[in-house]
């Protein structure tokens, strides 16, 4: 799954001229379901969202308080076109993508989970497979990308490794033998 946060004074969801949903300061989410993703990972996303630190603390500090602690609303927008990679040439193509059904299932997971994790009305919604007009008003501007399945790095340093070494979830696993003598 992958979400792209933007902290907004304001945001809105129009369909076909009507407004569905509004919300004033916090986060308009927009939200890509994989064909890998699972409800696990949905949820952790959920969880994810709410505590993320975007605002200043009462003090004053930075990057210290999230949607949660100042009270603000959060807008969910399903955008399966954050899924999209135009790796092979300049048309995007969409099959990280989940399929419709899979994608409303977890997409509904996502919004129910955001919803019982923090206070129901506080939490809204777009239309999802809806040509939806998006307004926002910019905080900032504050926008951050996260991932649940974020890319496999084989060599994270891209330093050269010698043959004998393995990579264990992108990190390097080594086994060293020490003779008993240096044990003693």
């Amino acid at each position: 799954m992958k979400t792209v946060l933007q902290r907004v004074k304001s945001a809105s969801v129009t369909v076909d001229g009507q407004l569905i949903s509004t919300i004033g300061k916090g986060i308009l989410v927009f939200a890509a379901i994989g064909r890998e993703d699972t409800t696990k990972e949905v949820e952790s996303m959920a969880s994810k969202v709410l505590k993320v630190k975007l605002w200043d603390d009462e003090k004053g500090a930075k990057w210290k308080s999230s949607v949660q602690d100042i009270g603000g609303e959060v807008l969910c927008v399903s955008q399966f076109t954050l899924l999209a990679s135009t790796k092979k040439g300049n048309k995007p193509d969409f099959h990280k993508s989940a399929g419709g059904v899979q994608a409303k299932q977890l997409y509904d997971s996502f919004f129910s989970k955001l919803q019982s994790l923090y206070t129901a009305d506080k939490v809204k919604d777009g239309v999802f497979q809806a040509m939806m007009d998006v307004g926002l008003v910019n905080d900032g501007p504050v926008t951050i990308e996260i991932e649940t399945n974020p890319p496999i790095m084989d060599n994270p340093t891209e330093f050269e490794l010698p043959e004998d070494v393995e990579m264990l979830k992108g990190k390097v696993q080594k086994t060293f033998m020490l003779p008993a003598s240096l044990l003693e």
